[in-house]
């Protein structure tokens, strides 16, 4: 009875700090986006070259990539003209054509918000304007290049902050360019904002909802790299995004997963994660995060810290981060780390 009353403390605990001082505003509370993209109706009533076109919510990428590899260049550009937002997010189809036909997208929306987006330079892999949009760029050529790696950001990011600018390296595209940059330019790295990130400090960074359909549509989203011929990815998970991490690990063909800035995987330690991934965890000295208690009840927490021995995951040096999301300031010895096994030379 104690035990379970130390218990009931810690995470009542665990309440008032990951609630803070904005408490917990049902207002803030987010829906999860989740199965295809909008115009999967239509989609499923067209055809092209006679033959039906893959499902997007049962067609595997495989499945996908064979679809299109069947294709003339005339039959995908009347595909990607009918149906851009289907194409835009259809995993498994040519990289190419995903940029095209999200290009065409974010500029039908006629949103000023997303437009940004539709500039000739960017390389939009996915975007999703449904609820707060999602949105994955990309920096590099996944296809070509000899490794891959994919941010998966936390809280408060979607598809009109993940570039905001007004701190380098600190959201989804700045963690990105700067992993990219520190790699030389030999890695190509995407920006994967990709789910319902929560809004702020509340319920919903609290317990796993958002990060278990987050989880689902990362795996679907690395099954899509490997359809197109991609290397494995490297995984860096900020935050909330590492709670994703955890969930998808056993489901993606990751060569190395990086919890940074973690409040929990949802897992005691690195072997439950089930993947053959390499774990590994950083924490700053001054992030916040480190005040989170690392407790699981009754849904509220998300359980070990991935940088305790018992955990057992590989340290990465951290002692030189500043704040919450400092990881990937240039300079520090994160940023070198994680370079280092982008490139696969950290051992």
């Amino acid at each position: 009875m104690r035990r379970f009353g130390r218990t009931m403390v810690t995470t009542a605990l665990a309440v008032a700090v990951v609630g803070g001082t904005a408490g917990w505003a049902s207002g803030d509370s987010q829906t999860a986006v989740t199965g295809p993209p909008p115009g999967t109706a239509a989609w499923r009533a067209d055809t092209a070259s006679g033959r039906p076109l893959p499902d997007p919510a049962t067609a595997s990428p495989h499945e996908v990539a064979r679809f299109f590899a069947g294709l003339d260049h005339a039959a995908r550009r009347e595909l990607v003209r009918s149906h851009p937002l289907v194409v835009g997010n259809l995993e498994g189809a040519p990289v190419g054509l995903r940029y095209e036909a999200n290009r065409i997208a974010v500029t039908a929306t006629g949103e000023a918000r997303y437009a940004s987006l539709a500039a000739p330079d960017r390389q939009i892999l996915a975007f999703d304007p449904r609820g707060r949009g999602q949105v994955a760029e990309v920096f590099g050529d996944p296809e070509r290049a000899e490794h891959v790696s994919v941010i998966v950001p936390g809280s408060d990011n979607d598809a009109t902050t993940h570039d905001a600018r007004r701190k380098p390296h600190t959201g989804p595209a700045g963690m990105a360019r700067s992993l990219r940059s520190a790699t030389g330019g030999s890695s190509a790295v995407i920006a994967w904002t990709g789910y319902t990130t929560p809004v702020g400090v509340g319920l919903d960074a609290a317990d796993g909802r958002l990060a278990e359909a987050g989880a689902t549509r990362l795996a679907r989203f690395t099954a899509g790299l490997d359809a197109v011929g991609a290397p494995d990815p490297a995984l860096f998970c900020h935050s909330y995004g590492s709670v994703v991490c955890g969930l998808a690990a056993r489901y993606t063909d990751a060569t190395d997963i990086v919890a940074y800035g973690s409040p929990g995987m949802r897992a005691d330690t690195a072997a439950a994660l089930r993947t053959g991934a390499r774990v590994w965890a950083a924490r700053g000295p001054s992030d916040w995060i480190a005040d989170v208690p690392n407790v699981a009840f009754a849904g509220i927490g998300h359980g070990a810290d991935p940088t305790s021995a018992a955990f057992g995951a590989r340290r990465v040096p951290a002692a030189d981060v500043r704040g919450h999301a400092g990881y990937f300031t240039p300079g520090t010895q994160s940023l070198a780390a994680f370079a280092a096994i982008a490139t696969g030379d950290a051992r």
